[in-house]
């Protein structure tokens, strides 16, 4: 098979899977994404991974937290022998009407990747492993990066007795529902000494690609980032029946926090999001008794993150609330030494820093040599519908890869 058959036999196996994938979760009215963990969307999502391993006859495992794995080679005989695997991946879950490409992109293009691999007739020194992280986005739950943070014992298993989604449905309680173990959930050891790198392509959730006209790029950092729930007290009361003097309403006083947290935000060059709220009783005619939001906030700036954050505690304690730390990330540098190395790869391929949390950085802060590519989007948008990457483009991301899993994989 020469060159270019082998490229137009994968991009017509790029243009399959993505085909296949379109309209799972897909919601019929905002063109958005709903796959949420534990789920019956994720399930039909696990089940689409899971033919694509048997496909290329790759032996499919699952964690003690329930992630995928489908590998290239014995990872455990590349253990013992001093030489574990080479990981790529990403996954599958979404957040509320999320876009095609965030997490999806990274798992067909590593399926892509090593079909390219094949097709050349390369033969690696050390297994190739793709990875389908769980509850990445942490929609359902509220705590992004689940499955990976558990994998490593970063997250404590007994956090997820504590997550609930919008029914009260713990996390290990929905894990339990499809019939695996929830006492096993955990940090899972065996599996993490089979990733001898982490490399997750993702798509590029910014203009920096469009500005720099390039199509891939090398991640070098992911920012320090966190989310906080809010809780602010009111009275419930009748919406006809009480004066404007006379209220105590939780809702005005959120409204303050959301104003005060762009406000800092502005003032401390960081991002500050309030995006998902909850009101107690909810209804219309019902003065809130109650405001539960999270905040999401980020920056290059660490203790200018803190700091935006504190503003909104001492103004939530002022009407007797208070801002609760639900996870924190600190500025997360990938391996210098990989990135470098990829850079030389892959002939001077520019570099970019990330404000998006990934299960990349989850590795990396767990002592995995790790790394990044990133694949441009024309659009600057993610979390969205809008959120786009020309095929051409993606096209480019696989053979980056391809080109880097070729290289990192032949070490003796």
């Amino acid at each position: 098979m020469t060159e270019t058959g082998s490229a137009d036999r994968v991009a017509a196996g790029f243009a399959g899977m993505w085909s296949d994938l379109a309209p799972v979760g897909r919601d019929g009215q905002s063109g958005g994404y709903r796959r949420f963990a534990w789920s019956d969307v994720d399930h039909e999502l696990r089940e689409w991974f899971a033919d694509q391993a048997a496909r290329r006859w790759l032996d499919l495992t699952e964690d003690r937290v329930g992630n995928q794995w489908a590998w290239w080679g014995d990872p455990d005989a590349a253990v013992a022998a001093g030489r574990p695997g080479i990981v790529t991946g990403s996954h599958l879950d979404s957040v509320p009407d999320g876009g095609a490409f965030d997490g999806p992109l990274g798992i067909v293009s590593a399926f892509a990747a090593l079909d390219l691999l094949r097709a050349n007739d390369i033969v690696p020194n050390r297994p190739i492993g793709i990875a389908n992280f769980v509850d990445e986005e942490g929609a359902r739950f509220g705590v992004a990066l689940a499955g990976s943070r558990l994998l490593t014992g970063i997250m404590a298993p007994e956090r997820t007795h504590a997550l609930t989604d919008d029914d009260g449905t713990t996390w290990a309680d929905a894990f339990a529902a499809t019939g695996r173990d929830g006492a096993a959930i955990g940090a899972d050891p065996e599996t993490v000494r089979r990733i001898g790198t982490y490399l997750e392509l993702h798509v590029e959730q910014g203009k920096a690609l469009a500005h720099l006209d390039a199509p891939v790029a090398i991640g070098t950092d992911i920012w320090p980032h966190g989310r906080w729930r809010i809780d602010l007290p009111g009275e419930a009361n009748h919406a006809g029946t009480t004066t404007m003097a006379d209220r105590h309403d939780a809702m005005l006083t959120l409204a303050g926090v959301v104003q005060a947290a762009r406000t800092a935000a502005l003032t401390r060059g960081c991002v500050a999001t309030i995006g998902k709220v909850r009101l107690t009783p909810g209804g219309v005619n019902a003065i809130p008794s109650h405001a539960t939001a999270w905040l999401d906030a980020r920056g290059a700036d660490p203790d200018a993150v803190r700091s935006v954050v504190a503003d909104l505690a001492a103004l939530a304690a002022t009407t007797g609330g208070e801002v609760t730390e639900e996870s924190w990330t600190p500025v997360t540098p990938f391996t210098p030494a990989l990135v470098s190395r990829l850079h030389e790869v892959l002939g001077g391929t520019p570099l970019l820093g990330t404000g998006a949390g990934h299960d990349a950085g989850v590795f990396a802060q767990a002592g995995i040599p790790s790394a990044m590519l990133f694949v441009r989007n024309p659009t600057g948008v993610s979390h969205s519908p809008a959120e786009w990457a020309d095929q051409a483009d993606c096209l480019a991301g696989v053979t980056a890869l391809a080109t880097a899993l070729t290289d990192l994989s032949q070490e003796a």
